[in-house]
């Protein structure tokens, strides 16, 4: 039989393994829940970086504007420092109209690779936009592009327009006494006001208006105003006056022959591209 003292002995070892088997459990429990937090702490971390992410873009300086386009209004909201290709993205979302298509004015053209900021675009500004299926604008300007073909070949075969009789008249008056100042060498868009100060081929005074928000050309002399459609002007010539080359002599195109031409005489050069980009459009096909 066991004396007392080894049973109390049997019974201290006992507690001992007990406890030990206590402190292994625990640190397992310990290690598993530290285990199955890892995935929940990196879940708020990925939340928090969205979130800081949403927060960034929130805090972009916005401006609001209103696109026009075929007798349509839409309210548009976007970050001042989009670019033009951007604006056109927004339209298409609007309206379905492919960026290609669009010909976007806001004081002239909008270029793509400016920013509204730098076009000075403000909150509550009117975007105007001219552009229709690619359908439509195919049947229009195919045979537009042939027409401005055969008009390049002709003009190849012929001595310079301003040496023709038919153009010497008027600019042998020399310029117009409130001829607007030209610079040469530079690109700008169109004004905001009138071109004016030049001649037309009855040497009578012209001005030409660009009425974006209608999509017309007005072309004003002292006795009438003719508001022609931009999408009726079949071709833009243009040629520098010999020893003014800072000045151009330009013809609308309004009919199939020479005949229609619409001439005009002493218009700065830093408007001729602006001109025929706003007239003609810039488009892209696919």
């Amino acid at each position: 039989m066991a004396s007392q003292d080894e049973v109390e002995e049997l019974g201290m070892e006992a507690d001992g393994q007990n406890s030990q088997l206590a402190g292994t459990e625990g640190d397992a429990c310990s290690q598993a829940s530290d285990g199955a937090s890892s995935p929940v702490v990196a879940a708020v971390a990925a939340a928090d970086s969205v979130s800081n992410g949403e927060d960034s873009e929130s805090n972009q300086e916005l401006v609001e504007v209103k696109i026009i386009w075929n007798k349509n209004k839409y309210d548009l909201k976007l970050p001042l420092d989009s670019t033009g290709a951007i604006l056109k993205q927004k339209i298409h979302s609007l309206t379905g109209l492919p960026p290609a298509m669009q010909k976007v004015m806001f004081k002239g053209l909008v270029p793509e690779d400016k920013t509204l900021r730098e076009i000075k675009v403000t909150n509550g500004a009117k975007v105007m936009v001219v552009g229709s299926t690619i359908n439509d604008v195919l049947a229009v300007t195919t045979p537009k592009e042939t027409i401005q073909q055969e008009v390049k070949e002709e003009e190849n075969k012929k001595e310079p327009l301003c040496r023709q009789k038919l153009h010497r008249k008027v600019l042998d008056k020399g310029k117009p006494e409130d001829v607007m100042p030209s610079l040469k060498g530079v690109q700008e868009r169109l004004p905001t006001t009138p071109i004016s100060g030049m001649y037309n081929k009855s040497g009578g005074k012209v001005r030409l208006t660009f009425k974006l928000e209608q999509d017309q050309l007005w072309i004003g002399t002292k006795e009438r105003t003719e508001k022609i459609p931009m999408g009726s002007i079949k071709n833009v010539i243009t040629e520098p006056i010999e020893d003014h080359d800072d000045y151009n002599m330009m013809a609308f195109q309004l009919g199939p022959t020479e005949a229609s031409y619409y001439w005009v005489y002493w218009v700065p050069a830093q408007y001729v591209d602006a001109i025929k980009d706003t007239v003609l459009g810039k488009w892209q096909y696919f």
